[in-house]
């Protein structure tokens, strides 16, 4: 098998990058059709200079084509991995700025919350537009979606498209990051999580039968420093510890953000995500400026798992990753249509998810309150109510924490007229 993988939103050039070079360091894959896509020329044009670039570093004669037209790159492929992101830097600085203005605290605002919401939003149209294109082009490709708000945008394509899973990275390095701690070679641990993305839940950290939390329980007693972390926090009130950064973590609750003395204790870095913001864009004029001038670029492989996914199903190699899925029983104190991040097998049949059981009752207390407002995000678009995006603001649990009714009714009018003709029509409406 030849396979045809074609990336959407390749402009985002440093994870094509990083995509690219995973997918070149297996033999197996080194004569793969890659098919590149973005609506920027001049991203579009970075992204291909670069992956020749990355081809070269890792010996490859590589077949590669990039093209303003989706169609033109979908057709015939067998995988597609979707990182469009609807807006670019002025909209995510809008999902910041005119929060805050109502007293409304976000660090990263693209999964949840006001900023989470609003991102599905504009992002839906052009997933409509995707979904139309694979089944006319590509009907049995497996789409492999990164873009955010991961569980919104796969609930919103899940029917539309034949083969999807949804991809992040966080379960991964969150694991590295403990067994780093636990002072124990992640590849002699075994763990099991689950949950929703960027709120799952490690529920089994082990290594030779020994219970790492043990560890992790005498670390975080003897270091003070350690515990003004909001991971600790919640590992420490709940009793097991979440799959996303503190930053991450502090805005998916109504506890932390709202209080000065909470930002303080535990260090949450109100608005980072503007900051990384604007760095991915110095990033790529950085990446593009080098590849005008002839020298060199970075060739590192990324460790996500859309490279391992298509490796596995190419051939046969059998893997264990994490994906987001409609849950459909997976987890059973959970709403069957949701979607949640579990454990998948891979081979060449595809992706397979693995039930997990129920969740302890706390963890899924607060994941039900996370799908809540994917599905009212989700329902807003698919039936054209602009009251249900007000409804996803009043139940999303740092947003009700900060803000009144009125204030929330009225914040959803101004992001309205901010995003504009981003947003699905019958949503481009002010209701206070």
């Amino acid at each position: 098998m030849r396979p045809k993988i074609a990336f959407i939103g390749a402009g985002s050039v440093v994870f094509t990058q990083g995509l690219l070079a995973d997918l070149y360091a297996y033999p197996e894959l080194k004569d793969a059709r890659i098919a590149l896509h973005d609506i920027d020329p001049e991203r579009l044009r970075v992204a291909e200079a670069v992956a020749h670039r990355v081809a070269a570093a890792r010996g490859v004669d590589a077949s590669v084509v990039a093209t303003l037209g989706r169609r033109e790159a979908l057709a015939g492929a067998d995988f597609v991995i979707n990182t469009v992101q609807v807006g670019g830097y002025a909209a995510t600085a809008a999902d910041f700025e005119i929060p805050a203005r109502y007293g409304l605290r976000q660090t990263i605002a693209d999964t949840i919350g006001v900023g989470g919401i609003f991102r599905a939003l504009r992002t839906f149209p052009i997933l409509d537009a995707l979904a139309a294109d694979v089944r006319a082009e590509c009907p049995d490709a497996l789409v492999l979606n990164y873009t955010n708000p991961m569980a919104m945008n796969v609930w919103y394509l899940t029917g539309k498209v034949r083969n999807l899973v949804g991809l992040c990275h966080s379960v991964y390095w969150t694991m590295q990051g403990l067994s780093d701690l636990v002072s124990v070679p992640y590849e002699s641990v075994s763990y099991l999580a689950a949950g929703v993305n960027h709120q799952a839940w490690v529920l089994r950290f082990e290594a030779a039968g020994e219970n790492l939390y043990d560890r992790l329980d005498a670390l975080i007693a003897a270091d003070p420093e350690l515990r003004r972390r909001v991971r600790i926090e919640l590992y420490r009130r709940l009793g097991h510890y979440p799959t996303e950064t503190s930053e991450h973590s502090a805005e998916y609750l109504p506890w932390m953000l709202r209080h000065d003395d909470e930002i303080a204790r535990l260090r949450i870095p109100v608005d980072a995500y503007l900051g990384i913001s604007r760095e991915n864009v110095r990033e790529f004029e950085r990446t593009r400026d080098a590849v005008r001038a002839g020298t060199d670029v970075a060739v590192e492989g990324s460790n996500e798992y859309a490279p391992q996914i298509i490796h596995s199903m190419v051939t046969g190699t059998p893997r264990l990753v994490y994906g987001n899925v409609r849950n459909y029983g997976l987890i059973a104190n959970l709403p069957s249509d949701a979607v949640v991040e579990v454990p998948c097998t891979v081979s060449s049949a595809g992706v397979s998810p693995l039930p997990v059981g129920a969740l302890p009752p706390q963890c899924a207390a607060l994941n039900r309150t996370y799908v809540s407002v994917n599905e009212l995000t989700v329902r807003a678009a698919v039936e054209g109510r602009p009251e249900h995006v007000r409804h996803a603001m009043m139940v999303d649990p740092n947003t009700s924490a900060a803000l009144s009714l009125d204030q929330i009714w009225r914040l959803a009018d101004e992001l309205t007229l901010a995003h504009g003709p981003l947003l699905p029509e019958p949503l481009r409406v002010t209701l206070a």
